[in-house]
């Protein structure tokens, strides 16, 4: 590991405006609240670690974006998911950390880009033979298929994360109801939407750590069976960031115990191969189905995962034997021993 550093904690956090013009025709959103204490809990964890720690904020500003040009560090530990609001803009911040030579945690520009976009993500997943939903790609009237889809379907933005642009009523069943969801998106997002075959089965989250060879960490499900009867088992923005609501209280993460062995190394195996096919780096999550019949699906791959000490991550390195100090450690290894080679 190596000795004390100076690391520049990295994060975002911006007022939106009542306009929502001026948040690319999105609503404000409600994780630019939900986390508020993930940038604390790194410094504190740093802090334990004898590191030398300090916060840097990207209010949307290109002051604050030029700014990190001037920043005496021997390390950026990344955290940043948008600028300014727009949550598409996570590879442009790496990419100009990339072009003022500064050392960072987690994916590259190059990483993040290939994940955003979720039509490329699934080409490459097929040319590497890992099994992916059906999906067409459809943006201001044009419809580019890539196999024949049979409802029922989620449609959902093509470049957001985090259940931005899913609700439950993203699973559809009729032409009619695929066509009024894609209208409503394409008004809220104004950017290509994503139509792919619901997948039913079990939620299955897989966090991956390093880089020339990648550990898959222990499984994670997202329990959705207490969803009221005849909602989408998907995880949808009310259960991820809906607090206070029924499907929020009624849905939890927890560690998988009842796979065979064979069941979870086919899924650790799996968010190995696709993590390397889309050029991850440090650390990752890889989002599965796991259907009855034993079949796995990678729906989507997210680069530098949330990494609260609550969340599924986090989580896994615990059961991996990993407190949360030790996993921040590790990605803080993991990330300068890249820039010594």
């Amino acid at each position: 590991m190596p000795g004390k550093l100076k690391i520049v904690v990295l994060y975002d956090r911006w007022e939106p405006e009542e306009d929502a013009s001026a948040s690319n025709g999105k609503a404000p959103l409600m994780r630019t609240l939900d986390k508020k204490e993930v940038e604390e809990e790194v410094v504190d964890a740093l802090t334990k670690l004898d590191h030398e720690p300090t916060l840097h904020q990207l209010d949307g500003s290109l002051k604050s974006l030029h700014a990190l040009a001037r920043l005496d560090c021997d390390l950026i530990f990344n955290l940043s998911e948008s600028f300014g609001g727009n949550d598409t803009a996570d590879f442009n911040i790496a990419a100009y950390l990339e072009l003022i030579s500064k050392r960072f945690t987690g994916a590259g520009s190059h990483g993040l880009m290939l994940a955003q976009d979720k039509s490329v993500a699934k080409k490459i997943f097929a040319f590497h033979g890992i099994h992916t939903p059906i999906f067409a790609r459809s943006f201001r009237g044009r419809l580019s298929f890539s196999d024949e889809l049979h409802f029922p379907v989620i449609v959902k933005p093509m470049r957001e994360d985090g259940s931005i642009g899913i609700e439950f009523n993203a699973v559809v069943s009729s032409i009619k109801e695929l066509m009024e969801r894609i209208d409503w998106l394409h008004e809220q997002f104004n950017s290509p939407i994503l139509i792919e075959e619901y997948v039913d089965g079990r939620e299955m989250y897989v966090g991956v750590l390093g880089n020339e060879t990648p550990e898959a960490l222990p499984v994670i499900e997202l329990d959705l069976s207490k969803l009221p009867e005849g909602t989408p088992r998907i995880a949808a923005a009310e259960v991820k960031w809906g607090k206070g609501t029924k499907a929020y209280r009624d849905t939890k993460s927890i560690v998988a115990t009842d796979l065979s062995e064979e069941t979870t190394t086919l899924l650790q195996t799996t968010a190995i191969a696709a993590y390397q096919a889309l050029e991850l780096r440090d650390y990752g999550r890889v989002d599965m189905r796991l259907k009855p019949d034993g079949t796995v699906t990678v729906i989507e791959v997210n680069p530098n995962p949330w990494l609260a000490s609550r969340a599924e991550l986090a989580q896994a390195a615990r059961k991996a034997g990993r407190t949360y100090s030790q996993l921040i450690e590790e990605i803080v290894g993991m990330a300068m021993a890249r820039y010594s080679q």
